[in-house]
């Protein structure tokens, strides 16, 4: 019996052939035209108003967090359960770490929750869109406004999904994405910065070419760049451009594709769900699913590992997802104590089943049949 694998990079054939343009092109290092292309196709498609590849989402999150200006005794909200890129790239910025807890019908941070964890001190928070599906954004928004605070949308998972008919990502004040090999659309590593308030454009810029205002001097704005602020070497080479190109090209038919996947799974684990069996996602009617991931919630640890553990026995690899920050090795101690009851839910009861683009409906239903036969 062949192996259901959890992941597969998809590639859509024109990736080499790009990346061979770009090596005749002998502009290697990055800010060249392919990515000046995937950057112009974000900020048309989408309407971000400035966007910035970077080499990961990870690196988007750190241009966000010194974007942000944050003095060491300043805050920043996040989910607990969320990637620890999220946190780290603030805390590495001398911020303190707000954990809040999820919802209790998905994984996404309880907004109705963060008011109550905003201080004098409170300076950026930063919503995570699990699985793609949109955080209540109009209740985050407002509290940004009503405390002048900045709203970075961690958009890692949430490539062409939305919020009532809004692209996610162009709602905050700053967003980041990733285009790591498990996203929908895939550059091996990669990501993005977009930035929606004026306020941080130019800044943006310096920050991505290592502090200086190269990117003027390439304009011919300037007759010479210098050193001018802090930043880093964060944007990809033409190589990482190229292969992302050919993957946006597509982007309708891999959308589309694992949309279908989606409903597949949705269709076929609905009735264990009305029996209780498991939980699914129930879509908030603000939000739309761009297939990113499927995920079912089990009614203990216990029930989760053996649930793992029978679908490996079938050949089938279902993984676990994130462990819930606020108890982290490196960061619990910085903790204030609260209890987070729905992250650490999450973080042991939640199972993601495998999803790729070449995932055929018929392992599909082998994966179904297994969970199903597993709660007789």
């Amino acid at each position: 019996m062949n192996e259901i694998t959890f992941n597969k990079p998809y590639l859509t054939g024109k990736e080499t052939a790009y990346i061979c343009e770009a090596v005749k092109m002998m502009q290697l290092s990055g800010n060249g035209e392919f990515t000046k292309r995937c950057q112009r196709f974000f900020e048309t498609k989408y309407g971000f108003k400035k966007c910035l590849l970077t080499t990961s989402c990870t690196d988007a999150l750190e241009m966000a967090a010194i974007l942000c200006n944050l003095q060491p005794s300043d805050e920043v909200i996040i989910p607990s359960y969320t990637f620890v890129s999220t946190a780290l790239a603030f805390v590495r910025e001398g911020a303190k770490i707000v954990f809040a807890d999820s919802m209790n019908e998905m994984p996404n941070i309880d907004a109705n929750q963060i008011e109550a964890l905003v201080t004098t001190r409170t300076k950026v928070i930063v919503p995570v869109h699990y699985a793609g599906v949109a955080c209540d954004m109009d209740t985050i928004m407002s509290i940004a406004e009503k405390y002048n605070l900045i709203v970075v949308e961690d958009a890692a998972q949430a490539i062409d999904s939305f919020y009532k008919g809004q692209p996610l990502g162009t709602i905050g004040h700053l967003a980041t994405f990733s285009f790591h090999e498990t996203k929908n659309i895939i550059s091996g590593e990669g990501g993005m910065l977009c930035i929606n308030d004026e306020r941080f454009k130019a800044r943006a810029e310096i920050i991505w070419e290592k502090g200086t205002n190269r990117a003027k001097f390439f304009r011919g704005e300037i007759d010479k760049y210098n050193w001018v602020d802090t930043g880093s070497s964060f944007l990809p080479s033409e190589i990482i451009a190229a292969f992302l190109w050919a993957q946006i090209e597509n982007m309708d038919q891999i959308q589309k594709r694992r949309k279908t996947l989606w409903e597949k799974y949705y269709k076929l684990l609905a009735p264990l769900a009305e029996k209780q069996k498991i939980k699914l996602l129930q879509m908030p009617d603000y939000a739309t699913n761009n297939g990113h991931l499927f995920y079912l919630v089990c009614n203990s640890l216990q029930e989760r590992t053996m649930l793992i553990d029978e679908l490996k026995k079938h050949d089938i690899l279902a993984l676990f997802h994130y462990q819930s920050l606020h108890k982290s090795d490196y960061y619990s101690a910085h903790h204030d104590g609260r209890t987070l009851p729905n992250s650490d839910r999450y973080t042991d009861y939640l199972v993601r089943l495998p999803m790729y683009y070449e995932l055929q409906e018929s392992d599909i239903e082998r994966v179904c049949n297994v969970i199903a036969e597993f709660y007789l």
